[in-house]
């Protein structure tokens, strides 16, 4: 969270940052364990918040059980990034199996309470966490229990912003569809495929200007976004915050935020897959959806503006509740998607932006993961299947264990034995 040097600006679609976060666990019980500044120690011989590796970076978070990979710099192409980040994953588990600990993958640890558990991170920047957990109170689910993957699309300039942050917003509502992968809070069925998402929803809604719906509004300029976003959030938080050490653009906590001293709009409501391989295919259709939308190849900017928020925030309630299975009526929203019916299931609408929108040799790479998410379901569909009601501690350890597994091994997730 630390304030760096503005980059300079890479037009729109040319440069993309992954930031994927991962549970520690231990290696028998698969239990957290808050030990990534020894981690990181290990890697580096001090208590690091970053350090670099190659192109990748392995940082922390504001939990010592929680680690987090991305790309160092941005890169140009998506495709060229699976390997890099699953050597990294092989690489963190050989570190940390002398510490007989191990990497989890999914976006809520199945079991955590975090009331009892959460051990924040007392290092550099150990300021900044006291304060979030002064005011907003970092021991609860949406702020110890959270693995997502940030998705980061770069833009120049106020058109490309306008542009840019638009297709966005659209898509937003439908994310947790393809990508759930939280179906479990401490042991029992949450109710939600995303319950990551559930959480988030109203985690830092002490200070209701930092989040809003979540669903952000149109925003069309950096200015009207200083006036209308970050400027409102800096004053209400300043009763509670006087020394202004979360007066930063990363307090902003919207679904999408824009990052200007990095001069791009970070993505914030996809849950961390069973394998990088997994999430770089939801970053791909993403950043090809995005890109035709952002080309009006379905409808014109201003149709796209004109969309009620409070209509995006019902769609998206809806996928993070049911998924893939979201029930979805909103003729205005199908239309500007250029979908040709009045109303489908969220699955029905993805395998139709996937095709429509996805060049055929696009698609080729990530063939694999798509075909079993639009068959078989998000990962939190496969995970309650795999699960078959049964959430003993003993059927959550072998699916859980088996996820770590295809974490570890770089391949998807289709159940157990």
């Amino acid at each position: 969270m630390a304030v760096k040097a503005a980059l300079p600006a890479l037009p729109v679609f040319s440069g993309y940052g992954i930031e994927l976060e991962y549970m520690i666990v231990d290696r028998e019980n698969l239990s957290i364990r808050p030990i990534a500044d020894k981690l990181l120690h290990q890697l580096s011989g001090e208590y690091a918040s970053e350090v670099e590796h190659g192109r990748l970076a392995w940082s922390n978070e504001i939990v010592l059980h929680l680690i987090e990979l991305k790309n160092a710099h941005p890169e140009p192409v998506i495709e060229s990034l699976p390997a890099l980040f699953q050597s990294e994953i092989q690489r963190i588990n050989r570190e940390l199996e002398s510490l007989s600990a191990k990497l989890m993958p999914s976006a809520m640890h199945p079991w955590m309470n975090p009331r009892l558990e959460t051990a924040l991170w007392p290092h550099g920047n150990a300021e900044i966490y006291r304060a979030y957990d002064r005011i907003f109170d970092c021991k609860r689910h949406g702020w110890a229990n959270l693995q997502s993957m940030h998705l980061n699309m770069s833009f120049a300039d106020d058109v490309e912003f306008a542009r840019l942050h638009t297709a966005i917003r659209l898509l937003l509502p439908i994310l947790p569809a393809l990508a759930a992968s939280s179906p479990i809070t401490e042991g029992h069925h949450a109710g939600s495929l995303d319950s990551r998402m559930a959480y988030y929803l109203t985690h830092q809604m002490r200070i209701p200007s930092t989040m809003g719906k979540v669903i952000p509004d149109t925003i069309t300029t950096h200015t009207s976004y200083e006036t209308q976003i970050l400027a409102p959030m800096y004053r209400e938080i300043a009763a509670l915050d006087s020394e202004g050490v979360l007066q930063h653009e990363w307090l902003n906590v919207r679904g999408a935020v824009a990052r200007f001293v990095r001069n791009a709009i970070e993505i914030r409501v996809i849950d961390v897959q069973e394998c990088p391989y997994v999430d770089l295919a939801i970053a791909a259709v993403v950043r090809d959806i995005v890109h035709a939308l952002y080309d009006q190849r379905t409808a014109a900017l201003a149709d796209q503006q004109a969309i009620s928020t409070d209509a995006l925030v019902k769609i998206l309630h809806d996928c993070i509740r049911d998924g893939e299975q979201a029930r979805i009526t909103d003729h205005q929203y199908l239309a500007l998607l250029g979908f040709p019916l009045q109303h489908c299931e969220a699955r029905e609408l993805w395998q139709h932006l996937i095709v429509s929108m996805m060049p055929e040799q696009t698609r080729q790479p990530w063939q694999e993961a798509l075909t079993t998410i639009l068959e078989q379901g998000p990962l939190a569909r496969r995970i309650l299947r795999a699960i078959d009601q049964d959430f003993s501690q003993t059927r959550l350890q072998a699916v859980y264990r088996e996820l770590c597994d295809c974490l570890d091994e770089g391949r998807l997730f289709r159940g157990i034995g």
